[in-house]
């Protein structure tokens, strides 16, 4: 339900105002024009929803990933439905995300600009420092020094700062009608000046494509210019990955069954290898270590051909098995595997902190597994099949640790602690103060703020997806 309204954009209003002049298409059907195949993976979809300043459907912009004349690229599309595609501080995060993916992986990057620019109230949030607005021309400068291309057609409004994403582009295209560019619009010159000008007059296709040569292609249609920027790409000389051996089993039982296997009750285990047997090559599981630290699950196996080293939660992360964690992550980066991590902790009660030896032991066992896993350089891919909570999280290569990629299942909590156990934790100062109704109203916060949605509307995450499409993910 959250996914379809979110497709829905602004309303049946912004629907209506976006296509009634000029018969804009939707951003949607753009891609639709532009990828080879139906094939697209969506960042971040319900990033947006109920933020403190509003609903912003989706950010205000699509990003995500897919390819282009057999050529991977990254999305970054404005929606206009959503407030005239004005940028609000959570759709500035979400196209930086965008940009760190394209850095990392160099990936071809494709900009469709149509957006009013920057929402002024609230400039303090999306304006002045390191990670806001401008660090999206930093990045661009940044990937055209490593040889990354970058590609942008204004397929509408391209306002003030949002101006300089195409033209900081290797290549542009500006659709004639639609497109226009322009630091400030006619309202400000109207203000300023007292002198009336069009859109087209002010920055127009024909005036960039002709004049200012800010634009380096015209197109006459919206389908003209989704076709020369297919063109565009197929003559960047940026070869298609090789996709290696197609050749590979499918798991011997149904990935539907997951949606049998994903916990609903974060305080118990679950056998992790029925997951595994159901997103792995012909479910074969070659296991490490498999009568140690049996809390975690760690070994080797195929998604689709690519050899993964798999680290799965099994229960509380022990002493033994962060151990065992440590000893699997450092043999997956000195052999150049990929890691893929499944994360469900299952927190026990919590205690009165303690410096007994069992405490301790695994203190420093934990602190060493998080040490191997921040220093792997070996691509990691994390998915929260159930609870992620406290250093636990850290530990299983959560967000603060930087894998390449974070899915949620829908079931997922991430949380400090697990609200459930929040009665046993003592109290700073005299516990009388703690009275009933305070820790109940902690509790209801906990628990809201601890759900996938919350986490995916912030950005948290890369996007909720559904278990059975796991190993497609």
């Amino acid at each position: 339900e959250l996914l379809e309204r979110v497709r829905k954009g602004g309303g049946e209003d912004a629907i209506q105002r976006h296509t009634r002049r000029n018969k804009k298409l939707f951003v949607r059907e753009r891609l639709r024009l532009l990828l080879d195949e139906e094939d697209f993976l969506e960042l971040s979809p319900l990033a947006g929803l109920h933020m403190p300043y509003g609903d912003v459907p989706g950010a205000g912009c699509l990003t995500g990933i897919g390819k282009i004349c057999g050529v991977w690229c990254v999305f970054l599309a404005s929606d206009a439905t959503v407030k005239g595609g004005t940028i609000f501080p959570i759709g500035v995060k979400k196209q930086l995300r965008a940009q760190e993916i394209a850095l990392e992986n160099r990936l071809l990057s494709v900009h469709l600009v149509d957006s009013g620019g920057a929402f002024l109230p609230l400039q303090a949030e999306l304006f002045p420092d390191k990670l806001h607005g401008g660090r999206i021309f930093y990045n661009e400068a940044i990937m055209e020094s490593m040889g990354i291309p970058q590609v942008a057609v204004v397929c509408g409004s391209c306002v003030a700062g949002g101006a300089y994403v195409p033209t900081m582009a290797e290549e542009s295209v500006i659709i004639d009608n639609i497109g226009t560019l322009f630091l400030a619009g006619p309202p400000l010159v109207k203000a300023a000046t007292g002198e009336y000008v069009s859109p087209e007059d002010l920055g127009g296709a024909k005036l960039h494509s002709q004049v200012s040569g800010c634009a380096d292609h015209f197109a006459a249609s919206e389908e003209e210019a989704y076709e020369c920027i297919r063109s565009v790409i197929s003559t960047l000389n940026w070869e298609p990955l090789p996709q290696g051996d197609t050749e590979h089993d499918s798991p011997l039982y149904s990935a539907e069954e997951l949606l049998g296997l994903a916990p609903q009750h974060y305080g118990c285990t679950l056998p992790v290898k029925l997951i595994l047997s159901r997103v792995v090559d012909g479910s074969r599981f070659q296991e490490f270590k498999a009568n140690y630290g049996t809390t975690l699950v760690t070994g080797f196996g195929h998604v689709k051909g690519h050899l993964l080293g798999i680290v799965a939660n099994n229960g509380e992360l022990s002493h033994d098995a962060a151990l065992k964690g440590t000893h699997f992550v450092q043999l997956c980066g000195q052999r150049g595997i990929p890691i893929l991590f499944l994360q469900n902790t299952a927190p026990q009660p919590a205690e009165p902190m303690s410096i007994s030896q069992a405490h301790s032991k695994r203190l420093k066992a934990q602190a060493s597994m998080m040490a191997v896993v921040a220093c792997a350089a070996v691509p990691k891919i994390t998915i929260i099949i159930g609870g992620s909570y406290g250093s636990e999280s850290y530990v299983m290569c959560g967000r603060s640790f930087s894998p390449n990629f974070l899915f949620l299942w829908p079931n997922a909590r991430v949380a400090l602690v697990d609200s459930r156990h929040l009665s046993t934790v003592p109290w700073a100062g005299d516990s009388d103060c703690a009275d009933e109704s305070e820790l109940e109203q902690l509790k209801a916060k906990l628990e809201e703020e601890s759900t996938a949605f919350y986490s995916s509307a912030r950005l948290w995450d890369d996007g909720i997806i559904l278990p059975q499409n796991t190993r497609k993910v």
